[in-house]
This record gives C-alpha cells, structure tokens and sequence, in this order.
C-alpha cells in the first residue's frame, strides 16, 4: 500500500478504503510504505500524522501487516542539479539539521524483502541512509558532477513563500515544511535497512552514481 498524495484528511480516508478492500477480498499480508521523521512542528507535520494514524490502523485491520519508514527520496535533489547550478546553490532552510536520504532502487531492494518474507512481520522499519547535513550533500553533487554549488539557507518563513509562489499553496507548503522538519531534527534517525536487506545502506555518493548511470 503506497501512501497517497494529497490532503492529510483526505490520505487516511483513502487509505482506510485500501484496507477495507484488502480486508473483503482476502489478502492476507499489507505492506505499507510510510515515512521516516519525527511529527515535529512544521508545516510538514499534518502529513507526517496521516502517515501515523494509517500505520495504526493498518495494525489494527486483523491482517498480517509490516510498515517502511521511508527516508527522503534523493532523486529530487538530482533532477534540479542544472537549476542548482543556475541559481548557484542549493536554497532551502534546512539550517544545520540532518536529513536520511534514500533512493527509489534501495527502497525496491528494501520491499522486495518486506513482501517475500515473513521475517518482519508486524515490525516497523526505518529505510533510510546516513544523516547528511546540506552542505555534504552539495559536496557531493559537485563531485560526482563537477559542479561548484554551496548551500544558502533561507528562515522558514522566506522559504515557504518562495516555495508557495513557484508551487502553489498546498505544495509550496509541503515542500517548505519538509526543510523546515530537517532544520528541526526530525529527520535524522537511526536505520534499519541493513537488518531488511543484509548490507549497509548505500552512501550518498553512491546513490548519485547510481542516479547518473541510470539517466545515461
């Protein structure tokens, strides 16, 4: 069961519709694909809590059940290096927070084991690599691209209204408080994707390279 996009509200609702369906046509096992982070207080926290109240009622639904915490996808980052670059740096109000990036070829490798195995059942596993700060991460997009951008932060409140002017107010606000939740802490966590898969997480660098060869 891959989380839905939109409003908190309306996430959990269509989720609870997920379970009921699964319930009535005799699945046996959902494996749910959450987030990693603290609640927190952000303007990314609503959707954060919507992920929360899914998990317990995919917990409560009477099926076998297992839930990935997902950490930050990596792959947004990568498909804005040229805008990185036109801008001169990576903006955003991260501050000094960590952040447990992942990339969408981990995760697989991390469900394909949480769906074939029942090793896990009824646990909750944080997917996710090692907490960087911003500044490592441009450090590493200009060494696997040769480029030379540096991190600029923003106060909270300037990110989100730049964020709302280019993206709209439910997504400028979502994209806006997940920086916010990242300068806060919460989303530096500890990582259970060795114990799922059977090797450390790839490092940053290496989803980078990965994401290169992957684009061509």
């Amino acid at each position: 069961m891959v989380s839905a996009h939109g409003d908190p509200a309306l996430r959990i609702r269509m989720h609870r519709n997920i379970i009921e369906a699964a319930q009535t046509c005799g699945v046996r096992k959902i494996v749910y694909t959450s987030i990693s982070g603290a609640t927190g207080n952000s303007a990314f926290s609503p959707v954060v809590e919507s992920n929360r109240q899914s998990e317990k009622d995919v917990q409560s639904s009477g099926l076998e059940w297992v839930i990935g915490r997902n950490g930050i996808y990596i792959e947004p980052d990568l498909e804005y290096v040229d805008r990185y670059v036109e801008a001169g740096g990576i903006t955003n109000c991260a501050g000094e927070g960590k952040c447990g990036y992942t990339s969408r070829p981990e995760l697989a490798r991390a469900y394909t084991r949480l769906l074939t195995s029942d090793e896990f059942d009824s646990k909750t596993v944080e997917l996710l690599g090692l907490p960087v700060k911003q500044t490592e991460l441009a450090e590493a997009i200009n060494a696997a691209y040769g480029t030379q951008i540096k991190f600029q932060d923003m106060t909270p409140e300037d990110y989100r209204a730049e964020r709302v002017s280019e993206l709209g107010e439910f997504m400028g606000t979502v994209i806006a408080g997940i920086y916010e939740g990242i300068r806060q802490g919460n989303n530096d966590r500890p990582s259970d994707f060795e114990s799922v898969v059977g090797r450390s997480h790839k490092s940053l660098g290496e989803m980078i390279q990965e994401f290169r060869e992957a684009a061509g």
